[in-house]
């Protein structure tokens, strides 16, 4: 039976609201649920930016994003493992830890974002040593072929230790099962993305991010069906443009913003168009290939056909190449740079893309937040400020 836009409208708004409740619960409820339901199985926490998720699924393993925990717990313990100048996620993701928030999950993988990231995971093996922690090293020269099969032999150590651990061992066709399963989910993400772009007023930022990070929260197969599910219900949602500026949002690649900033924004006067929010799950362009040796699929998607990253250094790109074509391609007003406090990669990038900004004559603004922020009027004002200047100039 055809549904009618009402039941539809009320549908989304359900989906939405339930991805913010899954988005704001540090108590995992609805992981734990999953592994309730497939007694024997286990959780693998994945800290930001990108994991390679598939190797987690084929070891029949939940992968779950442990990235912070925003504005909804205080940092009474990690404070001391850290200095008072370490960027919020950092202590957060500790502090999840230290609060037995994190006893259900097998383990952690973390990798090579920047100097905090890499000393948590020397923390975390230290403070819980019954949890399996593990450091992913990707390659930082992808001009060479040997960085590609460098990442493949990690990969490869990675999926020993997984497979270790869960006590199942992997075939080829279960990690190109889990490699499908994953291209549907990024593929219906960069669906979303296009839509967004060309109406931006279907979805907002805030709704794609509540749903981009609750599907890291939830089983991938369930994470796809509400994908797939959100993108036949918006072409035909009842909503309206407004009378907004174009902007795409760099320097949020790590540590996440609350959601009343992104809302906040936009409520400013702003389209976001585009973002780097979440990359890391959303981290191909394309689909990766089925292959014989899905590891190799794997290890050549991720110098071939990845999404640029401020944690990521690629020497085949100017650093502020990517942000100037995506705000033309966007056909962008204005770009705004909104990093994390204390986030050296990013605010060490955003001296590069103000430069490149200013010679390209695209205006931008810079906001700094941190994920546990409640208040937002000076974001709002100067938001506001900024769309004015550009409506009213």
């Amino acid at each position: 039976m055809a549904t009618t836009p009402v039941q539809e409208a009320t549908r989304l708004h359900a989906i939405f609201e339930s991805c913010r409740e899954i988005t704001q619960d540090v108590e995992f409820s609805a992981a734990k649920q999953w592994l309730a339901e497939h007694p024997g199985r286990k959780a693998i926490g994945c800290f930001p930016i990108y994991c390679p998720v598939e190797l987690i699924h084929a070891c029949r393993m939940l992968p779950l994003g442990i990235i912070g925990a925003g504005n909804q717990i205080e940092i009474t313990y990690a404070d001391s493992r850290f200095q008072s100048f370490v960027c919020s996620i950092v202590k957060s993701t500790l502090e999840l830890g230290f609060t037995k928030r994190l006893e259900f999950v097998e383990g952690m993988l973390f990798h090579n974002i920047c100097d905090p990231a890499r000393n948590l995971a020397s923390v975390f093996i230290r403070n819980f040593p019954g949890m399996f922690v593990d450091y992913i090293h990707f390659p930082q020269n992808f001009a060479s072929p040997l960085g590609m099969q460098y990442l493949q032999k990690e990969y490869r150590r990675i999926l020993d230790a997984l497979q270790e651990r869960s006590g199942y061992k992997p075939t080829a066709e279960d990690l190109n099962r889990s490699i499908q399963l994953y291209n549907r989910i990024r593929a219906a993400l960069r669906e979303l993305y296009r839509l967004r772009s060309e109406k931006p007023h279907l979805i907002s930022a805030a709704e794609q991010f509540l749903l981009t990070r609750a599907g890291t929260l939830m089983s991938p197969e369930k994470n796809v069906e509400m994908l797939e599910e959100v993108l036949a219900a918006l072409p035909t949602r009842a909503t309206r443009p407004k009378d907004r500026i174009r902007v795409v949002l760099e320097g949020s690649f790590c540590e996440l913003p609350p959601v009343a900033l992104i809302e906040t924004i936009e409520e400013a006067g702003c389209y976001i168009l585009d973002d780097d929010f979440l990359r890391g799950w959303r981290w191909f362009t394309q689909e990766v290939p089925i292959e014989a040796n899905p590891l190799h699929a794997l290890a050549e998607s991720y110098s071939e056909r990845a999404y640029y990253s401020g944690s990521k250094h690629d020497s085949r790109e100017v650093k502020a190449a990517h942000l100037i074509k995506m705000a033309q391609d966007q056909k962008a007003d204005a770009v705004v740079i909104m990093a994390a406090k204390f986030c050296e990669p990013a605010l060490f990038d955003y001296a590069l893309y103000r430069k490149a900004l200013d010679d390209a004559k695209i205006p931008h603004l810079l906001l700094e937040f941190e994920e546990k922020t409640w208040i937002f009027d000076r974001a709002r004002s100067e938001a506001e400020t900024f769309v004015e200047s550009l409506l009213f100039d």
